[in-house]
């Protein structure tokens, strides 16, 4: 795999809206180009008859069924235990700036 020139570092952080310093360029080119050489490594590796593994922490599904819980209260019942009301709505705080 071709190693990245500073030109195209230049290039990348161009697009990325960054300023770099010739300092910053030249390391940003070799980290750059080392996670390049760890990428075609893995790349090289034969994975044939191997399964896909999506998750190796051994976490098993945690969500739960939906249920409807039925209110006793009606929703003018619920309007009038609010802390604060008017005109037959639940007043809340202003939410937008």
């Amino acid at each position: 795999m071709p190693k990245l020139t500073k030109d195209q570092v230049m290039n990348l952080a161009r697009l990325s809206r960054l300023e770099l310093t010739n300092e910053e360029n030249s390391k940003y080119q070799e980290e750059l180009n080392a996670i390049l050489e760890y990428v075609e490594q893995l790349e090289s590796i034969n994975v044939e008859g191997f399964q896909p593994v999506y998750q190796v922490g051994g976490a098993v599904n945690t969500t739960r069924a939906d249920e409807i819980i039925e209110y006793q209260a009606s929703p003018s019942e619920m309007v009038r235990q609010a802390p604060e009301n008017e005109d037959g709505y639940i007043k809340v705080g202003r939410m937008i700036g």
